[in-house]
């Protein structure tokens, strides 16, 4: 993976921001007016630029807010899903879910740039927690359907790993040919690597598993001593050894960023730049252009229908949602429209009445990985810690599995969620207060959480995309190699604003 993604990031392709700051766009408008359609970090970062720049922006969204995925389901927040499920959040004040997403890289760089700009304050998000859990079902051995501290088996793993190729590089016994000096070089940072036993290189344990009996006050200063490995029969059985790759990819780092108070404060910190610009509650019925210009049908909440005219179109509409609707382009571009597929995702927030997690389990945000069919990970929140009350994430589940849980209705998908959590935690069920839960499929002005792009479709459909088509560009994450990223989205305007930019200023 690490060699892939070194080659994306050589081409531009990574998941590292390729830019750190927008596009420059001297020159003037020329009196263009650009239509954009929707309002979420694609739409308002177009909408931010274009505007800046001199253009005439109007930007119209479906939803009776802006942010598109970026949202955050609080106090009064209602969803109604395809299904016909109606829920609205009933979570105390000060608490929320972010139910799109949620956790911001340090190398997205797009999206630090709105944030600083606009204000929106971040604090620090835990995406790794050595004291948080580890519960594997379908492994074997002393460990499995128990709930294991993720720092033990990361100790117990590494310390044996270790341990086999410290003996086995002392005999000389390595593939790889090594002079004495380097054998003497690799054996020394085994041996820290493992926490080793440096006469006889053997794992017997380190202080950094945690201890059997913690060490205290007084004159007796306790036991003190580490805790007992885990024999490596149980390790390998178990399987839990699976998630020590959880946060090693590129875009996955231990500590990374969060808003407080909720990523929808991204989405609010454009809006207070854009919303001015924004027609809410308006929904696009046909996309038409000509030589001149463009025009767009929409239809707002009271039923009104109206054409606006524009000179240019950005189009940040998911392609899951764009291909339902008559849109006048070449058909090499509808077949390129029809090629992406979209992941279904599920979340559910559970509200409970004391953070046991934290007070019984001595467990400061993280994920608790598991192989539970449709729960993923149980996430404990980076915020609010030591208040009474908070909201963690039940389940987090993707294909197959949130389709099968996206059936249920709402106080079914919270019983699946209390019933998996229960295993681990067992203050879990009688904790527990209210939830919200969201399927990203059934949302009807998404039909999905990101757009998944096979190869085929990557090389030969996306750049078809890329270039738009007519008076006609597209952005969203689904225009990026950023997918389901904010940073993807925000990325993909700039590149589409710069474009149509250059144009204007070339036919000038």
């Amino acid at each position: 993976m690490s060699l892939a993604v070194a080659g994306l990031e050589a081409l531009g392709f990574g998941f590292a921001s390729a830019q750190a700051a927008p596009p420059a766009l001297s020159g003037g408008a020329k009196g263009k007016k650009v239509v954009i359609l929707g309002a979420g970090l694609a739409g308002m970062t177009a909408a931010y630029e274009l505007d800046k720049a001199g253009y005439q922006v109007q930007v119209i969204e479906a939803r009776a807010f802006a942010g598109g995925r970026c949202q955050t389901a609080r106090r009064g927040f209602k969803h109604t899903d395809l299904a016909g499920n109606t829920q609205v959040c009933d979570f105390d004040e000060g608490l929320y879910i972010n139910h799109g997403p949620w956790r911001i890289p340090y190398h997205h760089r797009s999206t630090l740039h709105y944030t600083k700009l606009f204000g929106v304050q971040l604090e620090s998000f835990v995406n790794d927690n050595d004291a948080a859990y580890v519960y594997f079902e379908k492994g074997k051995g002393a460990l499995a359907g128990k709930p294991i501290r993720k720092g033990e088996i990361a100790a117990d793993a590494r310390g044996y790993a270790a341990e086999l190729l410290a003996k086995c590089a002392s005999k000389g016994n390595l593939d790889a040919p090594l002079s004495a000096e380097d054998r003497e070089k690799f054996l020394a940072y085994v041996v820290s690597e493992g926490r080793l036993d440096a006469k006889d290189l053997s794992y017997k344990g380190t202080p950094g598993r945690g201890f059997a009996v913690h060490p205290g006050a007084g004159l007796d200063p306790g036991p003190g001593k580490p805790s007992i490995p885990f024999a490596l029969a149980d390790v390998l059985d178990s399987k839990a050894w699976m998630v020590l790759s959880s946060v090693t990819e590129y875009e996955q780092q231990r500590t990374m960023l969060q808003p407080v108070g909720g990523m929808d404060q991204v989405a609010k910190g454009f809006e207070r730049q854009v919303g001015r610009l924004i027609k809410y509650s308006t929904k696009v019925e046909k996309i038409s252009q000509g030589p001149a210009g463009v025009s767009v049908s929409v239809r707002d909440e009271a039923g009104q229908a109206s054409v606006i005219a524009a000179d240019f179109c950005i189009c940040t509409i998911p392609l899951s949602v764009l291909r339902t609707i008559d849109m006048q382009v070449a058909a090499p571009f509808k077949e390129a429209m029809a090629d992406v597929a979209y992941a279904p995702v599920n979340k559910i927030g559970l509200q409970m009445k004391r953070r046991f997690w934290e007070e019984d389990h001595a467990i400061y945000g993280g994920h608790v990985y598991t192989d539970m069919p449709g729960i993923n990970s149980i996430s404990l929140p980076s915020t609010g810690w030591q208040g009474q009350k908070g909201v963690l994430l039940g389940f987090y589940a993707f294909g197959s599995e949130a389709a099968r849980i996206s059936a249920l209705p709402p106080k079914e998908r919270t019983a699946f969620a209390l019933a998996a959590g229960q295993k681990v935690f067992p203050q879990y069920q009688e904790s527990f207060e209210t939830a919200f839960s969201f399927c990203w499929h059934l949302a009807e002005n998404n039909l999905g959480g990101w757009a998944e792009w096979s190869p085929e479709a990557r090389a030969a459909a996306y750049p078809v995309l890329v270039q738009g088509d007519g008076r006609i560009y597209l952005a969203g994450e689904h225009m990026s190699y950023l997918g389901g990223w904010q940073a993807g989205a925000i990325e993909s305007a700039w590149q589409q604003v710069e474009r149509l930019h250059a144009r204007v200023q070339q036919a000038a």
